[in-house]
């Protein structure tokens, strides 16, 4: 039988006539016009094309298979631009069909659709008879129903003679020969083998994400652990593979490169390119990405996380630096500025009922690590103030390590244990990635302490990053050993999260991590007293500064719990701060935000 190919994993108004093109797109049902917010001079049409559609290494499928899926109705499953789902037309895409967020590459003359960081990053919000598009903002995307349908599509493909019959001849032609049927559905059940296995495992069926959520660290996780580090052929250590209950709200990306650490639980060091290569990884492992450490004894790690990794470390570094371009969204409606103005003393007032804290002492930009010698970092401080605690239990979750038990990629380093935390096996197999890809000749111990092999780094790297003056916000290698370590455990518990810098932040609605609460007028409410649940959609409130309270994009309405259930997952509980505030007080602060 032919050797299966498809070893593929779960793994500033713009002008008039670009407008116009792009609302062709749109479904009838959405707004009549369309504004892309301002994000400030270095983000150019031509950086926001490019950014919708920059490979960076995700493998969904080969696109002559998901061109020819059919969805449960019999349409294709590509129709509308999947914006069924929420996502956005790309009239840009080089290839044409596709919405933002999905790109596509060619691997041995076969072109394979894949998802960008703008999938999960570019929202549009409604108003009125108008929709706003933000680049980097949390996106408003239904993406356990695309994993779900996806799913069905190919399970039907399988189980039907009729409907695979179909599908072989969009993908053969009209006329394909028995042997090309018979490899193709053996290639296609390959396919589906983990695709289905990580699906039916993971996805919360009771308690669906929802649109604007998805359990990122349970889905990197479980397709690591469970899809990708056990024996050929399959790979697969299924019962590693956890339920994904512990949702997050997408977050936003523009400041996200000079965060002294990054991710909800804050468990990233971050700030320079290194350290957002290895943040982007990951990323890609969780989008699809292909990956497959294998045992090797001519290496100085004994694994090679190189030969089988489809991360596309040019296109992740292009990523980067287009990241590094764009700026936080201007308001785009008529401020208050005197308003605005006793907001922003209101957001530096310390609260004698807060142990004198302001918001600034969360919030604020302060001066964070020292990452790099061509720019400061923004502190990022992880506190605990009674939010949601289960995407932080994650952490500790432990696994089989599989290929993985033993590995170390730095000397005096602890080596993965039989079974360990999920946690380090993406640390190493991140890190490990980096370093061969870079280093592709292995050092000695000697070797891994001297400056040269930084040095050798940055000559190769020199040629994705692109600019010379870059080069200087490298970084180094302890930063990467910091990734590999494993965090000691809380002498008592706590369950913090980042407080990031809050430019931008009336453009990210719903609020706290886990996008538990509808607007920002909602987070300055006592939690007791806070909306239980409410639709999600794009359409947006500027009274309230969040989701409006109507949503007709998607027939979904989150349930959230109390404080009585601070480990649901869908908690509201938490950050007090604010809400004992007078009512002149928050419309004043609201206002502020808005200006950020």
């Amino acid at each position: 039988m032919k050797k299966n190919k498809y070893t593929l994993r779960t793994k500033c108004l713009v002008g008039t006539v670009l407008a116009m093109t792009m609302l062709a797109s749109l479904p009838l049902t959405a707004a009549a016009a369309l504004v892309m917010t301002n994000q400030g001079p270095k983000w150019t049409n031509s950086t926001r094309n490019k950014y919708y559609s920059e490979d960076q290494g995700s493998r969904v499928m080969p696109l002559k298979w998901i061109s020819a899926l059919k969805q449960a109705d019999g349409a294709p499953f590509m129709a509308d631009n999947l914006s069924r789902y929420g996502y956005l037309p790309n009239p840009a895409s080089p290839e044409p069909g596709l919405p933002a967020g999905f790109s596509v590459a060619k691997e041995s003359g076969d072109k394979i659709i894949g998802l960008t960081c703008s999938a999960c990053h570019t929202r549009q919000i409604d108003v009125a008879e108008t929709s706003y598009r933000i680049d980097g903002g949390p996106a408003i995307t239904d993406i356990q129903s695309f994993f779900t349908d996806l799913d069905k599509a190919v399970d039907k493909v399988l189980t039907d003679p009729v409907a695979f019959t179909e599908f072989a001849k969009a993908v053969l032609g009209s006329s394909p020969k028995k042997t090309d049927e018979d490899i193709l559905r053996a290639d296609v059940a390959t396919w589906f083998l983990p695709y289905d296995t990580i699906m039916k495992k993971s996805l919360p069926v009771e308690s669906p994400w929802g649109p604007s959520r998805l359990d990122a660290v349970s889905m990197i996780f479980n397709r690591l652990s469970g899809l990708d580090i056990g024996p050929a052929p399959s790979y697969m250590i299924p019962e590693n593979i956890k339920l994904a209950d512990a949702p997050v709200r997408y977050p936003f990306v523009w400041n996200a490169p000079i965060q002294d650490i990054t991710q909800w639980p804050g468990f990233a060091p971050n700030g320079d390119r290194i350290l957002g290569l290895n943040r982007n990884i990951g990323e890609v492992f969780g989008v699809f990405g292909r990956f497959h450490p294998q045992k090797d004894e001519s290496k100085i790690y004994k694994i090679n996380y190189v030969a089988n990794n489809s991360a596309n470390f040019h296109g992740l570094n292009k990523q980067e630096s287009m990241i590094m371009k764009l700026g936080p969204p201007k308001w785009p409606w008529k401020l208050d500025s005197k308003l605005a103005a006793e907001g922003e003393k209101v957001f530096n007032k310390q609260d004698p009922a807060e142990d004198n804290k302001s918001c600034t002492n969360c919030h604020g930009i302060t001066k964070g690590k020292f990452r790099s010698f061509t720019h400061e970092t923004w502190a990022t401080p992880m506190v605990d103030v009674g939010t949601d605690s289960k995407e932080v239990n994650l952490l500790g979750s432990e696994v089989k390590t599989g290929i993985l038990e033993g590995a170390q990629v730095f000397p005096g380093q602890t080596p993965i244990k039989p079974v360990d935390k999920a946690f380090s096996l993406l640390g190493i197999s991140t890190v490990g990635a980096i370093l061969q890809h870079y280093l592709p000749v292995d050092l000695d111990e000697k070797q891994q302490k001297e400056r040269n092999a930084l040095d050798k780094l940055k000559a190769m790297m020199k040629k994705e990053v692109g600019k010379v003056e870059d080069l200087g916000a490298l970084g180094g290698f302890d930063e990467l050993k910091e990734i590999t370590q494993p965090k000691a455990a809380p002498t008592t518990p706590t369950f913090p999260y980042e407080s990031r810098v809050l430019q931008g932040i009336w453009a990210t609605a719903p609020y706290l991590h886990n996008g538990s609460v509808q607007s920002l007028t909602e987070l300055l409410t006592p939690a007791e007293k806070r909306v239980a649940e409410f639709k999600v959609g794009p359409e947006y409130d500027p009274e309230k500064v969040g989701l409006a309270a109507n949503q007709t994009k998607f027939n979904f309405t989150l349930k959230t719990t109390d404080c009585n259930d601070r480990n649901s997952g869908n908690s509201r509980c938490g950050h007090d701060y604010g809400t004992t505030f007078s009512d002149a007080e928050k419309k004043a602060l609201l206002e502020y935000l808005k200006n950020l």
